[in-house]
């Protein structure tokens, strides 16, 4: 077994993807209009509009009422992102990166639809080599 993706089931597909685009840097596959995947070389955040769940199992997903999910992106500097996301509308959670217990400098932010998403930089011995490749 292999954990390839997550999905996350929202009211506006468009405004999602816009999101995550800008804050990742990653361009997103568009397939349909209620369907987009962004793709990094460790895992693929698949974006599906509330019309999608429909095939699976209606009414079992609602956009925005996520409060136990943290999204997480490794990146290169957690800094840089930080200075570079500052002059956008991205709502920050801690008000800079945050160095925790565990060696990853953490910047936690909110996607439009309310969901956290925490992007990451290993910066101990123990955390860098958790996560080489």
């Amino acid at each position: 077994m292999d954990f390839v993706s997550i999905r996350v089931i929202t009211g506006d597909v468009a405004r999602l993807v816009a999101f995550y685009e800008t804050a990742t840097a990653v361009p997103a596959s568009r397939y349909t209009e209620d369907f987009a995947e962004l793709r990094t070389s460790r895992a693929t955040l698949a974006i599906g509009s509330t019309r999608t769940v429909a095939a699976f199992a209606p009414g079992a997903a609602r956009p925005g009422e996520n409060h136990s999910v943290i999204i997480e992106f490794l990146v290169d500097d957690v800094d840089e992102l930080y200075r570079r996301l500052a002059g956008t509308e991205i709502t920050v959670v801690n008000q800079e990166p945050t160095t925790m217990p565990w060696g990853n400098r953490s910047l936690l932010v909110r996607d439009p639809d309310g969901n956290l998403v925490n992007f990451f930089t290993p910066v101990t011995p123990d955390a860098v080599k958790k996560f080489a490749r």
